[in-house]
């Protein structure tokens, strides 16, 4: 494999597609000034690395989807679930499959779970972040 394609924390395929599509970008930064109050106060705890020093991005693109919350190095995904979600069961577990192909771990919380129980939310995904599958299986 050409060496430049693997170099740094993201192969150059898994860079564009976290990078994503000027539309998309576009998008994420319309829907972060739109967020709710629970994305909001969930903000305040995940930002400049202040949950065991994990970096996190906020409405992250991670093509084709934009997610609330991203952390690239744990590859855990964080959503905040309204009430439209309970609409959209069907996308959203098409959706998750799909980000999980990709490695990545989805948790997700209602609104109301995040307003109402932060302590808890913020507990469980600190759990989330010490379970970090290893890349490579133990001899």
């Amino acid at each position: 494999m050409d060496e430049a394609v693997t170099k740094g924390p993201l192969a150059l395929r898994e860079r564009d597609r976290v990078r994503g599509s000027k539309r998309l970008r576009s998008l994420a930064r319309a829907q972060r000034r739109q967020a709710t109050d629970a994305e909001h106060l969930l903000w305040k705890h995940l930002r400049g690395r202040q949950l065991m020093g994990f970096k996190f991005r906020r409405q992250g693109v991670i093509e084709p989807y934009i997610v609330d919350f991203v952390c690239l190095d744990a590859k855990l995904i964080i959503e905040a679930d309204g009430g439209q979600h309970a609409e959209q069961i069907a996308y959203d577990a098409r959706r998750t499959a799909e980000l999980e192909t990709m490695g990545y771990r989805i948790m997700r919380f209602w609104n109301h779970e995040i307003l109402r129980e932060l302590h808890s939310v913020l507990e469980q995904i600190q759990s989330a972040l010490i379970e970090i599958p290893s890349p490579q299986p133990s001899p």
